[in-house]
């Protein structure tokens, strides 16, 4: 306030210095304005003056109060920081309540969420192995029942079909090697060789071989080979040989023997079947018919039987017409 009211008396002064030259240029405006415009009045310098000076101090004032307002309003906000940090945290049950009902449930789904994951994975992994297993079982399933079908089918065309089997056995090139039954030795099932074969164990089954047969154990089925010498042997079955069939002593057959030739010192029950020459041994015991193209009968021979050369070059029959028609010429 001193300051203005110093720049106020100042001002005074030098207003009044400067007064009457302002008065002598405002008589010489005056006199020439009033003949545009009587109506016009002179201004009032002291008084707009003082009243400036006053106006001054009054927005000195408002400054002031002003200036002090924020000084106040921000007193009281740090009061009232103050106070709210002097305060305890005092938090509503009911905000409390609903955090932890935000907050709790969260962890709690979250590691919930995570173990449902995980047991779904794990039953949908087991349902992928279940699948996989059954597909595999069914897969397998249908693959031994196509296998075991093809076999049997397999079977069926060679058990009807065995002719051809048999044929293309039979096409095959004899080989120089020689397979051995021994003594120890039971076979069930049949048996096929390209070679020789030395049967001296059991077999319970047909045996086939391309090359030489000999048998001095016990053959229970069909017997086919090359040529075929039986000594001291039990055979319950067909004999049958592509050459020639020795039946040495002690030798049992049970069965039709077929061959090109035949010498037979042992006994036979079956009808024999020689294109070739058969001879009878002294010890030779026969029960059953022979065909052949000659038959010699050693002394001691038992035969019970017919005996006929169909294969004989001479028929019999054919002689004794021929005969019978040039006597009645």
């Amino acid at each position: 306030m001193g300051f203005f009211s110093e720049l106020k008396s100042d001002l005074s002064q030098a207003v009044n210095t400067l007064m009457p030259e302002e008065e002598a240029e405002g008589a010489k405006a005056h006199e020439g304005t009033e003949a545009t415009n009587k109506s016009e009045t002179p201004v009032n310098k002291d008084v707009d003056l003082g009243s400036m000076l006053d106006r001054l101090d009054d927005i000195k004032l408002d400054e002031n109060v002003v200036n002090a307002a924020p000084e106040a309003e921000e007193a009281v906000v740090e009061e009232e920081v103050k106070d709210s940090d002097n305060e305890p945290n005092v938090v509503e049950p009911e905000v409390q309540a609903a955090e932890e009902v935000v907050e709790k449930p969260a962890t709690e789904n979250v590691v919930e969420a995570m173990d449902n994951l995980e047991t779904e994975q794990k039953e949908e992994s087991y349902e992928d192995d279940v699948k996989e297993t059954l597909s595999a079982i069914e897969a397998i399933g249908k693959a031994h029942i196509e296998d075991t079908i093809a076999q049997e089918n397999i079977e069926l065309e060679s058990t009807n079909d065995g002719g051809n089997d048999t044929m293309d056995f039979e096409q095959m090139t004899a080989t120089d090697e020689t397979a051995v039954i021994t003594e120890g030795m039971v076979i069930t099932g049949d048996m096929k060789t390209t070679g020789s074969l030395d049967l001296i164990g059991r077999v319970t089954g047909n045996v086939e071989a391309l090359g030489k047969l000999n048998v001095t154990g016990e053959i229970e089925g069909d017997s086919k080979a090359a040529e075929i010498y039986a000594e001291n042997a039990r055979i319950t079955g067909e004999v049958r040989s592509n050459g020639s069939v020795k039946i040495g002593q002690s030798t049992v057959i049970v069965g039709n023997i077929f061959a090109t030739s035949a010498v037979i010192a042992g006994a036979v029950k079956g009808d024999i079947d020689v294109h070739g020459p058969v001879i009878l041994d002294t010890t030779a015991i026969v029960m059953g018919n022979i065909k052949s193209q000659s038959v010699q009968i050693n002394n001691g021979a038992v035969i019970e039987g017919m005996c006929s050369q169909t294969y004989a070059e001479v028929n019999p029959a054919e002689f004794f017409e021929g005969l019978k028609s040039s006597r009645n010429r």
